[in-house]
């Protein structure tokens, strides 16, 4: 069974605070995931900020709704249990509760009323979490920005690609300072190779590059020239970076191979470049932020 979502939890959450006992939020995840058969790997699926499990945060935001409409109480930290109101709604026996329902609630009112950004539109068909929302929306953003950030790269010059490589390299913690980066890549052109860079500021070890600044897709012949190139330096790393895409095959022979070759496609260069600052610009920061629960305990 997949991950129920948050408004799909709060009936059975109801049902299972019916005997009256104060749970705390573990014991209420626990027994809601035997209910939704849930598997050790849905239960470890991760939000997209990689910051909690999914189904963690769906009930978690499925209590706080009970809770604010009345249905159930938090008599300590942490803790919930059925209120008088929830028990009327068990015996109504409701086919399910959601936003809708809760709706009826004068209280569950006056919390979508004073929350900033909450608007009765849309909040009945949304079974995404305030988090997971917000979450969407930054994905988005960000997968509209490689993708035009990835049109600017392929209509630079190659002098320019090979300036780009070098900082996004550096900013990755490679090549020591910029100079020395800019004395290295882009000056070999030996073989396939089109420099190398120090894997750290001491430079202990050596990357070659290869860098395409290609709209197609880069074959398994030209890694294995590449591959080539890097036995001729006795070298043991390599990165191969383009603007297009890599075939399977291409794919399945540098993974089996050594030296160690890591493919960089077109995609994954914008990924990094958003990742690392290069070529972007911070628009609007926003801090999602919780109550720190510790500094009003009073124990």
């Amino acid at each position: 069974m997949s991950i129920p979502d948050f408004q799909s939890i709060m009936l059975p959450m109801l049902k299972l605070a019916s005997d009256g006992k104060v749970r705390a939020s573990a014991e209420y995840r626990h027994a809601l995931s035997g209910h939704f058969k849930l598997t050790a790997d849905e239960l470890e699926e991760l939000l997209p900020s990689g910051t909690q499990p999914v189904f963690n945060n769906r009930v978690a935001w499925a209590m706080i709704y009970l809770e604010r409409a009345g249905l159930l109480e938090r008599p300590k930290r942490g803790h919930y249990v059925i209120s008088d109101r929830g028990r009327e709604v068990l015996e109504s026996k409701p086919p399910e509760i959601n936003i809708t329902y809760l709706k009826q609630f004068d209280k569950f009112n006056d919390f979508l009323t004073k929350t900033p950004g909450k608007k009765d539109e849309g909040q009945a068909a949304s079974v995404a979490t305030p988090e997971e929302q917000l979450m969407s929306s930054y994905q988005q953003l960000r997968g509209e920005l490689a993708v035009e950030l990835l049109e600017q790269v392929k209509s630079a010059s190659p002098q320019f690609f090979e300036r780009l490589v070098v900082e996004l390299l550096v900013n990755m913690g490679y090549g020591g300072s910029m100079l020395d980066a800019g004395m290295a890549v882009g000056k070999s052109g030996d073989e396939g190779i089109d420099g190398t860079i120090k894997e750290d500021r001491l430079g202990l070890d050596v990357i070659y590059i290869q860098a395409k600044r290609w709209s197609g897709t880069v074959g398994r012949p030209e890694v294995q020239k590449f591959v080539g190139a890097l036995h001729g330096q006795h070298a043991r790393k390599g990165v191969f970076l383009t603007t297009g895409t890599f075939a399977q095959g291409a794919v399945e022979y540098a993974a089996g191979i050594d030296p160690k070759v890591v493919l960089i496609d077109g995609k994954r260069l914008a990924e990094l470049m958003i990742d690392f600052n290069v070529g972007v610009t911070t628009r609007h920061t926003y801090h999602v932020k919780r109550i720190d629960t510790d500094y009003f305990s009073e124990e």
